[in-house]
């Protein structure tokens, strides 16, 4: 098993030590002092709660670029988990829960890009996501695709083979309105033409 380098963070050094401690007698992972950042393939920010500070902090480790961020918080509200995630959090643990076994399971998970979250926390992002989507994101258009809807309707149609024209017609739209819809997205998406926009979106699967 690959042993994965890992940084501790926190605002206290008893903090830090504690969870440092549960880690570095495991086979699985290595700890590293807080200066070798550069080396660390995840760093471990211990925090009492998700506010102003703690999001700073992870904005300051987001903005380093060599490692995946694992959150470890005394108290996690469901207002919490979207903050986190906008920070570039990918594992989420509570104190409480932070096992030395619990620790490398979620250090390894982020490793290797996956996320990990409380399973009690996990249907409330969701519905958190949901209703984001519903009420916010659609009655303007948009999905979390990156692309707006009426984007993604005549990228449907070019994939089946319609004309600007054809396509024109189908969505009541003027052909002009059509060839700005796909310059605009080939240009937000550094895309070489139509083609490639709908390969794009038949990889990521809007399509």
């Amino acid at each position: 098993m690959e042993c994965v380098p890992v940084v501790v963070h926190a605002r206290d050094p008893i903090s830090a030590a504690g969870v440092a401690s549960q880690l570095r007698h495991r086979p699985e992972v290595q700890v590293l002092r807080a200066d070798q950042m550069d080396r660390a393939r995840v760093a471990i920010i211990v925090v009492d709660r998700m506010d102003e500070d703690a999001i700073h902090l992870l904005r300051i480790v987001q903005r380093q670029r060599v490692c995946r961020t694992v959150l470890v918080a005394s108290t996690l509200e469901d207002g919490d988990l979207v903050s986190a995630v906008e920070v570039g959090v990918v594992g989420l643990v509570r104190r409480s829960e932070a096992t030395p076994e619990r620790l490398v399971d979620v250090v390894t998970r982020a490793s290797s890009g996956e996320g990990s979250v409380p399973p009690d926390l996990l249907g409330r992002l969701l519905d958190q996501v949901g209703q984001l989507q519903r009420q916010v994101l659609s009655p303007r258009g948009l999905t979390f695709t990156g692309l707006a809807t009426r984007e993604l309707e005549v990228l449907r149609l070019v994939a089946e083979g319609l004309s600007t024209c054809e396509i024109a017609a189908e969505l009541a739209y003027s052909e002009r309105t059509v060839k700005n819809v796909l310059h605009d997205v080939t240009t937000r998406l550094q895309l070489r033409n139509r083609s490639h926009a709908v390969a794009y979106a038949l990889r990521q699967g809007l399509i």
